[in-house]
């Protein structure tokens, strides 16, 4: 693996890659205010094991890549949208393989709608509806464990004990719940996350960005082979979005996960690969 910070229309972002170069190439764009670490070293070794050219990348206000004061992001989120095609611009890769999960599944679309040239497929992980669509309203909202445990937060940000038990927290609730929670492993991987960022807090910076400014344009216009993938315990998105998603897009299907919640879990890496490598073996360029 390679990791190396790139200077991309002035942005410095950190990046990390798997495998061999030659290889079909595979772009990992995590959620909101997530670093690269949450897709986990594993994870992208198994990936790259599988004949891929596997990328992961910071997001800006997260890791290692570029840092605002935080409460005031300098940047808006379709500029994070362009901060993928940046990495591949780093990369001098023309077009991946782009797999995102949460809220990095929304920008994942919105990159395939904004530069189509550049995404040959999609696979979206626990996320929804990048853009309005019919039957929004219908959708259901994150579960009521979700909302008060988001709603009642109490965390002293400048102290990187409580930062940490609060992503702990975090996390557990994320995983819905149905199946045993590995605290030691959720503790060890945030411990990284917070020593290794640059300023952890600014990662709150994402919360601040506003919603419905990246794009008033319907899903129809993604027209590359899509896997929407969607845990049944899902906390933050119940599984109807991920049904939803997958009916919206001209080639999209749905792999459900059973007793899944939200994120990439341990216990599903072996299947959740194997759907990618097969995924992206039968699109264009795969």
């Amino acid at each position: 693996m390679t990791e190396r910070v790139v200077d991309v229309d002035g942005i410095r972002l950190c990046t990390e890659s798997f495998g061999d170069p030659s290889a079909p190439p595979v772009l990992l764009v995590m959620g909101m205010g997530a670093s690269m670490l949450w897709w986990e070293e594993g994870f992208c070794r198994m990936l790259a094991a599988g004949g891929r050219y596997v990328i992961r990348y910071d997001h800006r206000d997260t890791g290692r890549s570029v840092t605002y004061e935080p409460g005031r992001p300098g940047y808006t989120g379709a500029d994070l949208v362009g901060d993928a095609a940046r990495v591949l611009d780093a990369r001098q890769i023309p077009a991946a393989h782009v797999v995102g999960v949460s809220a990095g599944g929304a920008l994942a679309q919105l990159l395939a709608l904004a530069h189509p040239g550049r995404v040959l497929s999609l696979v979206l992980i626990s996320t929804s509806r990048a853009v309005p669509g019919p039957g929004d309203r219908e959708l259901p909202p994150p579960t009521e464990e979700f909302a008060r445990f988001v709603s009642t937060v109490q965390v002293d940000w400048s102290a990187a004990d409580s930062v940490i038990d609060h992503q702990v927290d975090y996390a557990r609730v994320l995983a819905g719940g149905r199946r045993p929670f590995d605290e030691s492993a959720a503790r060890s991987l945030v411990r990284r996350d917070v020593e290794r960022a640059n300023d952890f807090a600014a990662a709150r910076n994402h919360d601040l960005l506003p919603d419905g400014e990246l794009s008033p344009e319907p899903l129809s216009p993604i027209a590359v082979p899509t896997l929407v993938i969607h845990g049944t315990a899902d906390p933050m998105f119940p599984l109807r979005h991920g049904e939803a998603l997958a009916e919206q897009l001209s080639e999209g299907r749905l792999l459900v996960l059973e007793d899944a919640g939200h994120g990439v879990e341990r216990a599903d890496w072996s299947t959740i690969v194997t759907a990618i490598l097969d995924h992206t073996a039968a699109a264009v360029g795969g």
